[in-house]
C-alpha cells in the first residue's frame, strides 16, 4: 500500500507542479507587461541651438546674446525648472532659478548679460560657451538627463546651425540665473 500512496503522491505533486507552471506561464506576461517601460513623449526638450559669431567683436555682449539654446515645453502643463541645469561638454553650467516654463512655450537661454524676461534668460557670461562641436545637456533638479542636443558644425558661417534642433515656439515665463563654473560673479546674480 505504501507503493500506491507513493505513486499517488508523486502524481498529485506532478499535477500541482504542472498546474503551477501553467498558471505561472499565463500570469508571467501580464505581470511583466506591468513593469515594462512605457514610451513617453519628452515634455521638455532642447528645441534649438544658435551659435554665436567667431569674428571680430565675438566677445561683445551683443554677440554673446546671439548665442543661445532654446528649451521648449511640449506639454499643456507648466513645468517648474527650478534647480534644472543646462551645460556644455566642458562643464559650463547654467542653473534655472525660480522659473516656470508654461505649457507649449519656449525660453531662450542666452550666453551674455541681460535682463531676464518671459522669452529670454541670460547666463551673464563674458565669454562664448557653445563650440562648433558641442553637446548641450538639460538635467532636471535631481540631476537626471532630460534631453541632449549634439552638433558638429564645421562650416564657416556662424549662423548655420545645421545639426541642431529647429525652434518651435518663442513663448515662456520668468526666470533666474546661476552658474557654478562661471568665474564672473555679477553682484550675486549667479
Amino acid at each position: 500500500m505504501s507503493v500506491s500512496v507513493s505513486v499517488t503522491a508523486r502524481r498529485l505533486a506532478a499535477a500541482v507542479a504542472a498546474a503551477g507552471a501553467l498558471v505561472g506561464t499565463v500570469a508571467l506576461p501580464a505581470s511583466a507587461a506591468d513593469h515594462a517601460p512605457r514610451p513617453q513623449r519628452q515634455n521638455v526638450v532642447i528645441s534649438n541651438v544658435h551659435l554665436g559669431s567667431e569674428g571680430r567683436g565675438h566677445r561683445s555682449n551683443s554677440a554673446l546674446n546671439q548665442e543661445w539654446v532654446a528649451i521648449t515645453n511640449n506639454s499643456r502643463e507648466n513645468v517648474n525648472l527650478r534647480g534644472w541645469t543646462l551645460s556644455d561638454k566642458q562643464g559650463h553650467t547654467y542653473t534655472f532659478r525660480h522659473f516656470r516654463l508654461n505649457g507649449h512655450s519656449t525660453v531662450r537661454v542666452h550666453t551674455g548679460v541681460g535682463r531676464d524676461t518671459r522669452n529670454d534668460l541670460f547666463q551673464d557670461r563674458r565669454n562664448q560657451i557653445w563650440d562648433r562641436r558641442d553637446t548641450a545637456t538639460l538635467r532636471n533638479e535631481r540631476g537626471r538627463v532630460v534631453d541632449t542636443s549634439a552638433w558638429n558644425n564645421d562650416r564657416h558661417d556662424p549662423r548655420d546651425t545645421r545639426g541642431s534642433h529647429n525652434d518651435r515656439n518663442d513663448r515662456n515665463d520668468h526666470g533666474g540665473r546661476n552658474d557654478r563654473n562661471d568665474r564672473n560673479n555679477h553682484g550675486g546674480r549667479h
